[in-house]
């Protein structure tokens, strides 16, 4: 176990690794409580603390479920934990949330109230790009100011059409390593092995699959893919051609189109998460 005293070096060193996880900080505390403003913990997805110490078991199963929701949502929260007649005094129950402050009760003997912040963090979103056609370069060097982790899937050869670009390679088409998270997958192969990257990319979980080709040819794979038994919410999850309609025509253009969709995806996603949020706090209010 860490201590506090060295919580942040924790931090550090896992930021950028694919495990999220969120940092519960003490701000405030009223009368007698056994963890004093200022100290931390380090809280991963499954509740388990791995470094740190908010106090005992009394106010500490409140900080984690407030944990797990914020890994949950991406939203950051902050959390007091009072004595229940401190609560009704309020006109609050457990559970309960109020001008975004989340209320639980303290059970401890000490019946003092500590307020925790939940911080989360969350492993970058990752765009692989299967293929070295000139779409799958501009995509390489256009992904890096948008804040996605990178991962180039082609076979050794074609690697080195991407000279100075960041991010991890694979020289095959098997993404099964990946690591966990938020994923982009764009295939770019142009006709070099179009079947084998597509068939890799529809096999593994993603936020987003999406081809770079033609209707024809993509309706052709789908076909391919549906008599080789992909399962068909996969083929129907399957973006093609890839990106929004921009009337883009060059590389540069088409690999904007793309990363403007996925931009697209991924806030939606994050707006439905955030409204259903919202609507099961409101459903607590009294």
């Amino acid at each position: 176990m860490v201590s506090s005293d060295n919580i942040l070096d924790l931090v550090s060193s896992m930021k950028g690794g694919s495990r999220p996880f969120a940092m519960a900080t003490v701000v405030r505390t009223v009368a007698a409580t056994a963890a004093k403003p200022g100290a931390k913990a380090v809280i991963l997805a499954d509740g388990s603390i791995e470094g740190g110490w908010i106090g005992g078991g009394c106010a500490r199963a409140a900080v984690l479920k407030a944990a797990q929701a914020s890994l949950e949502d991406g939203r950051p929260r902050l959390v007091s934990i009072q004595p229940m007649d401190l609560l009704k005094d309020q006109g609050l129950r457990p559970g309960d949330e109020r001008s975004g402050i989340a209320f639980a009760k303290n059970m401890c003997p000490s019946q003092g109230t500590m307020d925790v912040f939940v911080e989360p963090f969350l492993p970058q979103p990752r765009l692989v790009v299967c293929g070295a056609s000139p779409v799958a370069v501009a995509l390489a060097r256009q992904a890096s100011g948008l804040g996605l982790a990178l991962t180039i899937a082609a076979p050794p050869a074609e690697l080195a059409t991407f000279p100075g670009t960041d991010g991890s390679r694979l020289d095959t088409y098997d993404l099964a390593a990946l690591p966990a998270g938020e994923r982009f997958i764009v295939v770019s192969t142009q006709g070099k092995g179009d079947s084998a990257a597509l068939k890799a990319a529809l096999s593994v979980e993603a936020d987003y699959v999406a081809f770079v080709g033609s209707p024809k040819k993509a309706a052709a794979l789908r076909a391919e893919m549906a008599e080789a038994g992909m399962p068909p919410a996969r083929l129907e999850d399957l973006r093609a051609p890839a990106g929004l309609d921009l009337g883009a025509i060059s590389p540069e253009e088409i690999a904007l189109s793309i990363l403007a969709e996925i931009i697209q995806v991924r806030r939606r996603g994050q707006r439905r998460q955030l409204a259903r949020a919202d609507d099961s706090a409101s459903r607590r209010l009294p």
